[in-house]
């Protein structure tokens, strides 16, 4: 019955006091508005980023590192015989690629593992000629792994299967070498190794260095390339169930080989770096927002409890003890926080789902942000605490009143 007193209260005070209601929850909605959308702009541009680095890059990848000779001689004064060390890898071959593979898709954490042998190569047309690297790949593989058909703007990707023959080139590279479906290109080696090759697929991924160097054959072409058997492999890209984490599952990997083993993360800790500033100074500024909204409420609470002491008195002389006081005015921030915090929800949805249908051209195409509820949950959990929390300190206040003293005055 006392609860249902102090809510009563509570609702009369919001309902007379009306532009400091709507005030104090216009703070509130604007935090709360501003939190999702920018969080959502971070959350969908973190996904595109994601989404763009793993149209090449795989989730882990196995490859024989380069290494520098040691010293033939060391001396107790760390004297050495070799002062300018070397690199001494005569191949960056893996020894038995497919039976490490075959051990590779074994692990449970693994959902695809495929061989490649990645080639540096120039792409010759005529007069013209354009320095790149070529990914020997079983097509069907490698397609599982980074979604190549996505990226086909012309072309048959298929057509790599079994036809050694083909390539399958970057938009740039048509571009610059003026070239397209059917045609021919000659492509040499940087051993030398010179084979004319049919252009059948043309892709983009949006990535102007990608598609102004990359290109696809059959992994017996690259092979072929490079003056090597079908058992020469550069690099082994394996998928993960969970990229977030990949260090993890490369830490399980490197347990069951000597090669080196580098995960998507380690490999792109630059443009993480960045996206990581940025999913950190924008909860900041909405959280600043936030704090500013905090205020509102608990200025207009504590004006509140100022202009009614006489009716707080009263209501203490009457049998309300300081609990039932904090519980009145923490529900008249209650109030103003729910409503803010459900006019903010209301309006960032609105506005990501007018962002989602802008078109911003390609590559990118629409803007990348999308509805997350772990966002929208956050925000309400968020607004409810602070507006919660601004309440609750005048609140305090005014629970400690002490009726006589009011009455004296």
């Amino acid at each position: 019955m006392r609860f249902k007193v102090n809510y009563e209260i509570a609702l009369t005070h919001i309902l007379t006091r009306k532009k400091q209601t709507i005030v104090a929850a216009m703070g509130v909605t604007i935090g709360i508005a501003l939190y999702i959308f920018s969080n959502s702009i971070v959350s969908g541009f973190g996904a595109y980023s994601k989404g763009e680095m793993f149209k090449s890059a795989p989730h882990l990848r196995v490859f024989n590192e380069d290494k520098l000779s040691e010293p033939l001689l060391k001396s107790d004064k760390n004297l050495v015989v070799i002062t300018n060390p070397k690199i001494t890898t005569l191949t960056n071959n893996i020894v038995n690629p497919f039976l490490l593979v075959s051990e590779i898709r074994k692990q449970e954490y693994i959902t695809f593992a495929s061989p490649q042998v990645n080639v540096d190569l120039f792409y010759i047309n005529g007069n013209s000629s354009l320095k790149g690297q070529s990914n020997g790949v079983v097509i069907t593989e490698a397609d599982a792994m980074f979604n190549i058909q996505s990226t086909m703007v012309a072309g048959n990707l298929n057509s790599l299967i079994s036809d050694l023959n083909a390539i399958i080139i970057g938009s740039g590279v048509a571009e610059k070498l003026n070239i397209g479906i059917g045609d021919n290109i000659s492509v040499s080696s940087s051993l030398g190794i010179k084979r004319i090759m049919r252009v059948s697929g043309i892709f983009t991924t949006g990535n102007k260095a990608l598609d102004n160097s990359k290109s696809y054959i059959h992994i017996a072409a690259a092979q072929q390339l490079l003056k090597q058997n079908s058992n020469f492999v550069t690099d082994i890209y394996a998928s993960v169930k969970n990229p977030d984490e990949a260090e993890i599952y490369a830490s399980k990997l490197q347990g069951i080989t000597t090669y080196n083993v580098e995960d998507w993360k380690s490999a792109n800790a630059d443009q993480l770096a960045q996206d990581n500033m940025l999913g950190t100074m924008t909860p900041l500024i909405s959280f600043c927002i936030m704090l500013v909204a905090a205020f509102g409420i608990y200025n207009i609470l504590n004006m509140t409890i100022t202009q009614k002491m006489n009716d707080i008195a009263i209501l203490k002389a009457n049998g309300f003890k300081g609990n039932d006081i904090v519980k009145i005015f923490v529900s008249e921030a209650f109030i103003m926080g729910s409503i803010g915090t459900f006019l903010g929800l209301t309006i960032g949805f609105i506005l990501v789902s007018i962002m989602q249908n802008v078109y911003i051209g390609a590559p990118i195409g629409y803007f990348p942000i999308f509805h997350d509820p772990k966002v929208y949950l956050t925000g309400a959990m968020f607004g409810l605490s602070v507006s919660i929390g601004a309440g609750y300190f005048p609140a305090r206040k005014a629970s400690k009143i002490d009726p006589v003293e009011i009455f004296r005055k």
